[in-house]
C-alpha cells in the first residue's frame, strides 16, 4: 500500500463536515457488546446490513423494494426478516424498542448527475424515515446519501430534517465523509447523517480516518485478472496503481451495465480499464498482453469492499446495479462501530430510561 498521490489528493475538495456538525472526530472504537438491534431502510444489496452485521448488530428487519436486491439479502442470510415492500407503506410498529434505524435513502433526487428536485422528486424518502423514526423512536439513526445533498439548493430541505429530529428528542450531524478512508480501494464521498438521542448525543464521535491508504485496483484485483490465464494481468495490475473513481450502478431507467458516464471511463481508461461495459467473466490467455481489461461484476464488489462469498441474485445488469449502489460493507462498519460505542455507554440506561 502506498500514500495516496497528488493527482487523487486534488480530486478530494477538503471534504467539508456539512452543516450543523456537533461532534467531534475520534479514533474508531472496538467495543464488546451484544444484543443491539438495527432495522435497514432501502436495504439494497446488503452492503451496510454486512457492515453492521459485522460489527455484530443484530437485524431485527431491513425493508427493501427491488426483487432482485431482496433475493440477494435472502440468498446470504436466509435468517434476516426481509420485507419487499414500498417504504411509503411499511408499518413500523413492530419494531418499537429496537436501537437503531439505518438506511441508504435514494440518492437520484439530490444526484448532480439528475434534475436535484429534492422534496419535489417522487423519490425522495426521507418523509417516509422520518414518519418511521417518529414511530419506532428508536436510540440513534444513521442515512448516507451522495454529497449533492449539500448544495446549497438544498439548505432549507435540511435545516427542515433537522428540525423535525429535534422535535423528535434528536440530535443530529451531517458530514461528508469518503470510504477510501477506511480501507475500501474507491473514490467514494458520501454524506453520513446520524442522528442520536439527545441524552446520549454526548457519547458519539465521528470516526477518524485509518492511519494508512487503501490497496490500489492493481493490488484488489491482480488475481481475478489473472484467474484465466491473461498473460498481461501482472503488467496490467503493476500499471493499475490508483484507488478507483466511483463506481456506479445506474438506475432502473438506463441500459446495461457499465462503469459510468464519459469522464468517469476516462479515469477507469487511466488504470487501463474498459468502462464501456460489465464482462462476464476474466480477460482468458488470448486476451492482448497490452489490452484494456473489463471487470466482472464480482471485480466491482471487490472495490465495493464485499466479500467474495456474497452472492447478488438476478442477471447481470440486475447484479451489477445491486454492486454500484451499495454502501461499501467496510465504511458501514466503521460506522457501526462507532454508534455501537455510543449505543453501549454506561450512561444508557439512564439516558433511555
Amino acid at each position: 500500500m502506498r500514500k495516496l498521490d497528488s493527482k487523487i489528493k486534488l480530486m478530494l475538495p477538503g471534504l467539508p463536515s456539512g452543516p450543523g456538525n456537533p461532534w467531534p472526530t475520534a479514533p474508531v472504537k472496538e467495543v464488546k457488546c451484544n444484543g443491539l438491534t438495527v432495522l435497514e431502510l432501502c436495504a439494497g444489496a446488503g452492503g451496510q446490513a454486512l457492515g453492521y452485521d459485522q460489527a455484530g448488530f443484530e437485524h431485527a428487519g431491513l425493508v427493501e423494494i427491488d426483487k432482485h436486491a431482496c433475493a440477494t439479502l435472502r440468498l446470504n442470510r436466509p435468517r434476516w426478516n426481509v420485507q419487499e415492500c414500498d417504504l411509503n407503506e411499511f408499518d413500523g410498529s413492530p419494531f418499537k424498542g429496537i436501537d437503531l434505524i439505518t438506511g441508504g435513502l435514494p440518492c437520484p433526487p439530490f444526484s448532480v448527475a439528475g434534475k436535484q428536485l429534492g422534496k419535489n422528486d417522487e423519490r425522495n424518502l426521507f418523509p417516509a424515515a422520518i414518519r418511521l423514526i417518529d414511530q419506532i423512536r428508536p436510540k440513534a439513526v444513521m442515512i448516507e446519501n451522495v454529497r449533492g445533498i449539500l448544495d446549497a439548493i438544498f439548505e432549507d430541505y435540511r435545516n427542515y430534517i433537522r428540525k423535525e429530529l429535534a422535535k423528535l428528542g434528536y440530535e443530529s450531524g451531517w458530514k461528508l465523509m469518503n470510504a477510501s478512508d477506511f480501507g475500501v480501494p474507491q473514490l467514494r464521498p458520501r454524506v453520513i447523517i446520524v442522528a442520536v438521542r439527545k441524552a446520549l448525543s454526548e457519547h458519539f464521535s465521528w470516526p477518524q480516518p485509518f492511519e494508512f491508504p487503501p490497496k490500489t485496483v492493481g493490488e484488489i484485483l491482480g488475481d481475478l485478472m489473472a484467474a484465466n490465464g491473461w498473460r498481461g494481468a501482472k503488467a496490467w495490475a503493476k500499471q493499475a496503481n490508483e484507488i478507483a473513481p466511483t463506481v456506479v450502478g445506474g438506475s432502473h431507467k438506463h441500459g446495461g451495465p457499465d462503469l459510468g458516464p464519459t469522464r468517469a471511463r476516462k479515469a477507469w481508461a487511466s488504470l487501463r480499464v474498459d468502462g464501456l461495459s460489465i464482462a462476464n467473466e476474466a480477460p482468458n490467455q488470448d486476451f492482448p498482453i497490452t489490452g484494456m481489461p473489463r471487470l466482472t461484476v464480482r471485480m466491482v464488489a471487490r472495490l465495493q469492499g464485499f466479500p467474495d462469498d456474497w452472492q447478488f441474485a438476478g442477471p447481470k445488469t440486475q447484479s451489477y446495479r445491486q454492486v454500484g449502489n451499495a454502501f461499501p460493507p467496510p465504511f458501514a462498519r466503521t460506522m457501526a462501530r462507532q454508534l455501537k460505542a455510543c449505543l453501549s455507554t454506561p450512561h444508557l440506561a439512564k439516558a433511555a430510561g
